[in-house]
C-alpha cells in the first residue's frame, strides 16, 4: 500500500513466503489533501490498526480505520488523503490470488481472469481486530514461526471475509458521508470524552438523527463504536505498554477497572492477559 511520498512512510516486512507477504505500513499522515493517483501492483488486504485515512477510488471516498478491511485491487487507481492528524498504521497482506479465490465467499470476487474484490472495503468484528494485533505483535517481536504466522494470517483472512463475521451495510450516499465524517471526528482523538450533542454539532445534524443513522449503517450504537475504537488503539499499544492504568486514562476510560471490563467483554480476556500472550509468544 505505497503512499504518494516515500518520505512519509515506513514499511517493515514482517513475513514473506510463496503464500503471502505481510508488511507493517506506517504513514506520518502529512499529506492532508488527495494524493496523485497511483495503483497497487498486486492485490492487498489492508487492516488499519491505528489512526484513519481516506482512500479515493473513482468517485468513492472510503474512510479506512480499525473497524474496516480495505481491498487494494491490482491495477485499481486510487488516491490517499489524511484529514486526521497523527498518521496511521496498517497491516498489509498480499496473498496468492489462488488462495484468495479459495477463501473468498461466493459473490465477493469480480468475474474475469484477474482476482479482484467487488467492493472496496468490508467491516470486521472485534475478534478479527484481535487477530490482526496478535499477528503483528508476534511477527514484530520475532516470536512467531513461519508456519504459525501463515496459519494465523489465513485464519484472519477467512474470518474477515466470512459472511458471519464481516458486515456489508446498505445505506444512502448522504448517510454514508455522515457516518464517515463522524468516524474521522472520533479517530482524531480517541481518548476525548465526547457528548452526543457535541458530535452532532460537529457533523451538522441532530443527535437523534445521528444515533439512528450511525446504528443503521454500522450495526452498533455510536457509543459502542467509540469504545471499540479505543480498544483497537489499546491492542496497538499493549505490546510495549508499561502502565495499564495510564493507558486506560489516556484512552478515555474512567479507570483501570473500566478499561479491563470493556476489554474483557470485547476480546474475551483482560488487557494484562493479552499483553502476556503477546510477550510470551
Amino acid at each position: 500500500m505505497p503512499p504518494p511520498d516515500v518520505n512519509e512512510i515506513c514499511i517493515v516486512s514482517l513475513l514473506e513466503t510463496t503464500t503471502l507477504a505481510i508488511r507493517d505500513v506506517r504513514c506520518s499522515g502529512e499529506c492532508k489533501h488527495k494524493s496523485p493517483t497511483e495503483s497497487a501492483t498486486a492485490l492487498h488486504l489492508v487492516f488499519p490498526y491505528r489512526g484513519a485515512f481516506i482512500r479515493h477510488v473513482g468517485v468513492r471516498d472510503i474512510v479506512a480505520e480499525a473497524s474496516q478491511l480495505i481491498f487494494f485491487n491490482e491495477d485499481e487507481e486510487y488516491g490517499i488523503s489524511h484529514p486526521v492528524a497523527g498518521g496511521d498504521g496498517c497491516l498489509s497482506i498480499a496473498v496468492d490470488p489462488a488462495l484468495i479465490r479459495e477463501l473468498a465467499p461466493t459473490g465477493q470476487l469480480a468475474t474475469g481472469a484477474v482476482t479482484r474484490f467487488e467492493t472496496s472495503h468490508r467491516g470486521i468484528d472485534p475478534q478479527t481486530q484481535a487477530l490482526v494485533a496478535l499477528l503483528r505483535h508476534g511477527l514484530s517481536r520475532g516470536a512467531m514461526e513461519t508456519l504459525e504466522a501463515e496459519t494465523l494470517a489465513l485464519t484472519l483472512i477467512r474470518r474477515a471475509l466470512g459472511e458471519r463475521t464481516s458486515r456489508e451495510r446498505a445505506t444512502t450516499y448522504g448517510r454514508e458521508k455522515l457516518v464517515d465524517r463522524t468516524k474521522l471526528l472520533l479517530a482524531a482523538d480517541p481518548g476525548r470524552r465526547w457528548t452526543l450533542a457535541a458530535i452532532a454539532r460537529e457533523v451538522g445534524v441532530s443527535p437523534v438523527y445521528l444515533t439512528q443513522v450511525f446504528a443503521q449503517a454500522e450495526g452498533v450504537p455510536l457509543y459502542r463504536y467509540q469504545t471499540r475504537l479505543r480498544l483497537a488503539r489499546a491492542l496497538d499499544l499493549l505490546g510495549d505498554c508499561p502502565d495499564l492504568t495510564m493507558l486506560a486514562l489516556d484512552l478515555g476510560f474512567s479507570s483501570h477497572s473500566h478499561f479491563t471490563a470493556a476489554f474483557r467483554q470485547l476480546y474475551g480476556r483482560a488487557p494484562a492477559e493479552f499483553q502476556r500472550s503477546v510477550r510470551l509468544r
